[in-house]
């Protein structure tokens, strides 16, 4: 009977049976097709097989299988090694500072940041609000600046108390840069883009148009650009350009300069 079915697999010291040696097939690792003889180092995998490429630049594909290849003249089974995790992709507030994950906001501060009225305040929200909020900075909006000197004297300003200002149409002559050289102080900042109202802040491509509409002098500037653009009321054309805007990238860089500059100030390490 011996001699019919042959050796007695479970003869000997069966549960000490070598184990084949599996290896993560590294870039450059160098082995040996143990049927074809062909060594060369791994330079890549395609369609499940690993690619040899050797000393002359000849390259070759051989199936992943079981004791396959030899490494040190010793039977190994090659295996693809893991892909490495893609680290997340760093969230960008909207201007464009890498958003903090579980920060709370900070409780607000003493310090201020103004400006003129509340489509400036929704367009900085939008934007810097974020940001703001995490620094601990409150944005109030006035009812214009006629009054800035009297305001600020109010709020009497501080090394702990500071105050920035965000100013619309500040340009050389202008009314609003004779009403901003009246305030001195150097707890307050007072800072501004050139264009007559925020809305012009906002990049004309973001609202899908080649550009602002020109409005006559003498004419109030909302209702000339509602006019030109054929929307009946101011407040359905400040909706339209709210909800155009998403980022940093979609207003002009005049009025970013001048909201970083406010933010740094109002932050400021005492």
């Amino acid at each position: 009977m011996a001699g019919r079915y042959g050796e007695d697999v479970l003869a000997g010291d069966w549960r000490r049976r070598k184990v084949t040696p599996e290896v993560d097939a590294e870039p450059d690792l160098v082995v040996e097709d143990a049927d074809s003889g062909f060594c060369g180092a791994v330079v890549g995998f395609e369609a499940g097989a690993v690619v040899l490429e050797d000393r002359h630049g000849k390259r070759r594909n051989f199936p992943l299988l079981p004791a396959a290849f030899l490494l040190d003249g010793r039977p190994v089974t090659l295996r693809r090694p893991p892909r490495a995790p893609v680290p997340a992709a760093r969230r960008r507030t909207a201007s464009g500072s890498v958003a903090m994950d579980n920060v709370r906001a900070q409780v607000a501060k003493a310090s201020r940041i103004w400006v003129e009225g509340i489509h400036d305040a929704a367009l900085v929200e939008r934007i810097w609000g974020d940001d703001l909020r995490i620094e601990g900075v409150v944005v109030e909006p006035l009812d214009g600046i006629d009054d800035l000197d009297a305001a600020v004297r109010d709020f009497g300003p501080g090394p702990t108390r500071r105050l920035g200002v965000l100013v619309d149409h500040l340009v050389s002559g202008s009314k609003e840069s004779r009403i901003v050289a009246r305030v001195n102080s150097p707890y307050v900042l007072v800072t501004g883009h050139p264009y007559v109202d925020v809305w012009q802040a906002v990049k004309p491509a973001a609202l899908g148009i080649a550009a602002w509409p020109v409005v006559p002098p003498g004419r109030p500037w909302k209702e000339g650009v509602c006019a030109a653009l054929g929307v009946a009321e101011p407040a359905h054309m400040w909706r339209r350009i709210l909800s155009r805007v998403n980022s940093f990238a979609d207003v002009e860089t005049p009025l970013i300069n001048a909201m970083e500059r406010l933010i740094d100030f109002v932050t400021e390490p005492v």
